[in-house]
């Protein structure tokens, strides 16, 4: 009787322990986004038998009472709150300041809500170089408490592993110099973990090796605090190709050609039924968990864009199989996250037997598929639900940290509901796979809001986004956001989306694959929407960032009419009508700069920056400083498929780096025409190709801090090229 009486209490007192341990972190988040409000919200948590996330809000004796039955959801419960009484939008950029009513909104009802699905997927891979390279904690703390604010429970986290890496090949036999040779540069570190690219901009400092392992420990912590189970990568085949030296009868081949790039950077494959392969696993999930512990959830990517040895569905079946019987001989619980972004990329050639077999290999239920950019291509359609194993929907948005407006809330609303009543029971969650962030955040909230939300709920979201946005309720945001939301955001993004300002210079249409100024709505219609947010005359940062990118977009649209004029002139051999043309291209590509150059968020500066105080040593900061200019411009080698691929519209960027290639292109073009010749267009591309390669070289230093007022940049611009707005 004492026995089973001690053992009852100890349920008791651990299951206390637990409650107050999420109620703290909840509260700890509340002190964080609103330290003014936090002695007036008080959390408790309820048990759940059913595990499902859900939260009850009611205000009574003068405080706002969250009951839930966990951290992540509280923090939903409070961004509830937040929305839709306060007016108040956190964003995912950590300098944007949080304004909160003055006085403490109340409400008579009581508000109940439940998860729709109990798993909700944040990141990518690429996101690591395209947006976090240079982050800091004060970012990652405020991205944290964002992804939780929003109901994330299912972060990707592939931060520090070079720290377990370098351990682990040490073990194989490998020197500290063959191993930071084999890494990437920062910025790169994606591709390289996804097995695309070997020892572009190394050898990695050990200082950005050890600083991330510490940060990523931080970041873990506070994940796990707020009930999210962060993904951690496990070894799916990369190797060094220095191991074949130590281990020459292991059958480690070259993966071939990706992007672009020249055969030093390839990278080389491990057969996964090489006796090595179990080895290198169990080394690597040791070591990491020594460093990070686990939650049982791995990211494994074999074959990413790059060919499988062999097509034949038996072959791709013991792969799976294999591969999976490798993590749980280290880790009983283990269950694989895959990127379904492999059917998607290579359609024609994953075939729905190749894909069975590759997934039914795996025990059902242990092998999750990340449906990778439903908002073009839904896999789970033809696949019969991945044929069982659980599936989340997840919608991309962003290739490269593009800055254009993009996405479309109606279509992604309707898929959405579509995959609840149709999914499947294997239907497993909602998420977003985003390769850059910081651009169209209205996209992503409203994906997560979909977890919690029932029914099409477009337009509401829509009209509560608007209120947060402005930090108030106005006729004129209200009007422009549901001008956006039904005439703007009706095209889903793409690889290669960017302005014409951003593309290599050419005569007509847009030089390369890298940049596609296309788009589906009337400029028109976004010029009135930029006048609509003028004259809501916000105050709040994040109307301030609304404001710059709806400008931006606007005026980068018309560089496309201004650039067809310049080439009707160049046809007709009128120099005069080349010159003003070009001026005004000129001009634009300045004026743009100018608007972005008022937004702290919009800063080339701030990119650089941040990069080079990675580390205090000189030598190193110029290090940091050439991997962060390069990804943004060059991206690969000099002259290759990739350059532009992450092309982004931001200060100092936009004047000095684009402007000066089309200004090349301007003097080039009348120049010819002056001489009687036609313009050279390889050549003038060599002279760009050779300015872009210096310009990713150089150290020069770019403003860190906003010049201007939004506001009033928008209301000189808008009438500079509409005529008075008033």
């Amino acid at each position: 009787m004492k026995k089973w009486f001690s053992s009852l209490l100890l349920f008791i007192v651990l299951g206390l322990f637990a409650k107050n341990k999420d109620v703290a972190a909840a509260e700890a988040l509340v002190q964080r986004i609103a330290p003014a409000f936090s002695s007036r919200v008080v959390f408790h948590q309820e048990s759940n038998s059913e595990q499902k996330d859900r939260y009850q809000l009611q205000f009574k004796d003068g405080k706002l009472h969250i009951t839930a039955n966990s951290a992540n959801a509280m923090a939903v419960g409070f961004h509830y709150y937040l929305k839709n009484y306060c007016h108040t939008s956190v964003s995912w950029f950590a300098d944007n300041q949080i304004v909160l009513p003055k006085e403490m909104p109340t409400f008579t009802e009581t508000i109940s809500n439940e998860a729709r699905v109990q798993h909700r997927f944040f990141l990518n891979y690429c996101t690591f170089g395209y947006t976090m390279p240079w982050w800091k904690w004060r970012d990652w703390e405020r991205f944290i408490d964002w992804m939780a604010l929003n109901g994330v429970n299912l972060p990707l986290a592939i931060t520090g592993q070079e720290k377990v890496w370098l351990n682990v090949w040490k073990k194989f036999g490998l020197t500290d110099e063959e191993i930071r040779g084999f890494f990437t540069g920062p910025a790169y570190l994606p591709w390289h973990r996804m097995a695309n690219i070997d020892h572009w901009e190394g050898p990695l400092p050990m200082s950005w090796i050890d600083g991330q392992a510490d940060l990523q420990k931080k970041i873990l912590e506070r994940a796990r605090a707020l009930n999210m189970k962060p993904v951690l990568p496990a070894f799916a085949g990369h190797v060094p190709k220095a191991l074949k030296n130590k281990f020459p009868n292991a059958k480690i081949t070259s993966l071939g050609e990706w992007g672009n790039f020249s055969s030093p950077y390839q990278s080389y494959f491990l057969d996964s039924f090489d006796p090595l392969f179990n080895q290198i696993q169990e080394a690597f999930l040791k070591e990491q968990t020594k460093e990070f512990g686990t939650d049982h959830i791995y990211g494994t990517d074999p074959f990413n864009e790059v060919t499988p040895p062999s097509w034949e569905p038996q072959y791709l079946a013991d792969v799976s199989k294999h591969i999976y019987e490798s993590l749980t001989k280290v880790d009983a619980k283990a269950e694989w996250l895959q990127m379904g972004w492999i059917f998607y990329f290579m359609q024609d050639k994953w075939t729905n037997e190749r894909i069975k077999a590759y997934l039914q290999a795996v025990p059902q239920g242990k092998m999750i598929l990340l449906d990778y950019f439903c908002d073009n291509t839904e896999v789970w359609k033809r696949t019969e639900s991945f044929f069982g194993q659980p599936y989340i929907w997840s919608y991309l948005g962003n290739f490269g940290g593009n800055t254009t407006l993009h996405g479309n809330l109606k279509d992604a609303d309707e898929k959405i509901e579509n995959t609840y009543l149709n999914g499947g029971k294997n239907f497993w969650g909602l998420g977003a796979t985003l390769e850059g962030f910081g651009n169209n955040p209205v996209m992503y909230e409203f994906v997560l809001d979909k977890a919690w939300t029932k029914g099409s709920s477009m337009k509401p979201f829509v009209e509560t986004y608007a209120k947060t946005r402005l930090g108030k309720s106005d006729e004129n945001a209200a009007a422009a956001w549901k001008l956006i939301s039904e005439k703007i955001y009706v095209d889903y993004s793409d690889v290669g989306k960017g302005d014409l300002t951003n593309s290599k210079p050419s005569l007509r249409g847009y030089f390369n694959w890298t940049v596609n100024p296309g788009i589906k709505y009337k400029n028109s219609d976004l010029a009135k929407a930029w006048r609509l947010l003028i004259l809501a005359k916000g105050n709040t940062d994040t109307y301030n960032d609304d404001l710059t990118v709806v400008g931006k977009q606007v005026l980068g649209n018309i560089f496309v009419k201004y650039r067809d004029e310049f080439t009707q002139a160049y046809d007709a051999k009128d120099v005069v009508k080349m010159k003003v043309q070009g001026q005004k291209m000129l001009e634009l590509i300045h004026d743009i700069d100018e608007l972005l150059g008022s937004n702290k968020n919009y800063l080339l500066g701030t990119w650089i920056e941040e990069a080079k105080a990675m580390t205090t040593i000189p030598s190193e900061k110029h290090y940091y400083e050439k991997d962060a200019r390069k990804i943004i411009t060059v991206w690969g080698e000099k002259g290759r498929d990739l350059n532009d691929y992450a092309n982004r519209s931001i200060a100092g960027l936009m004047k000095d780096f684009y402007g000066e290639r089309w200004k090349i292109f301007i003097n080039d073009a009348i120049n010819a025409v002056e001489q009687g010749k036609t313009l050279d267009e390889k050549e003038m591309i060599n002279k760009v190709n050779e300015f872009a390669w210096s310009w990713s070289e150089a150290q020069n230093p770019y403003p860190t801090k906003p010049k201007g007022n939004t506001l009033e940049l928008s209301m000189k611009l808008y009438d500079k090229y509409f005529g008075k707005w008033q």
